[in-house]
């Protein structure tokens, strides 16, 4: 940055302006979850906050999300095709910090008093208390910059929670509707 001003992108949007107009979209907050069968003896679960999922068709039914290229969910999801969505709740707020902190500490210790059940079919961790619970299998992955897309068919769902309003992500902050 010469002088203090950002540098723009070829096409003339900088990573801040970039970063500040999406800031502006309102979007709800997901736990994407999936389970390391070769990781230490047991296994071991991951997890990752997402705000970039959404339905992309009824029929078939897919989802998609984009998840940052070379990181610890993009790598497994490369070889795991099996993974599960959790719905968070406005309650759930410390679910998704915890999960979306930088440097954090290991998923094993992440989870350790999280409420959940094992997904019958994805065998990933599915949050306690979520709006909604989606298995999935992803069908394709699609690399587009720093992130790949990844689009799965939802084989599974749940809705255990009914009452409470959804977490959202919104200017910077985690919020909570109503």
């Amino acid at each position: 940055m010469p002088g203090g001003t950002p540098i723009p992108h070829s096409v003339g949007v900088s990573d801040e302006e970039f970063r500040a107009a999406l800031s502006r979209l309102a979007a709800g907050v997901v736990l994407i979850t999936a389970h390391d069968p070769d990781e230490g003896p047991h296994g071991e679960d991951i997890g990752m906050t997402a705000t970039a999922f959404l339905s992309v068709s009824l029929d078939p039914p897919l989802v998609m999300v984009s998840v940052r290229n070379d990181s610890r969910m993009d790598d497994l999801l490369e070889l795991q095709p099996l993974w599960a969505v959790s719905v968070l709740s406005g309650h759930q707020r410390q679910i998704a910090g915890r999960f979306a902190m930088k440097g954090r500490i290991s998923d094993r210790l992440l989870f350790e008093d999280i409420p959940f059940v094992r997904g019958e079919v994805s065998g990933a961790p599915l949050v306690g208390g979520a709006l909604a619970t989606m298995e999935c299998r992803t069908e394709q992955r699609v690399v587009a910059g720093d992130h790949t897309l990844v689009i799965a068919r939802v084989l599974a769902t749940s809705i255990p929670n009914e009452d409470d309003g959804p977490l959202t992500y919104f200017r910077g902050k985690y919020r909570q509707l109503g």
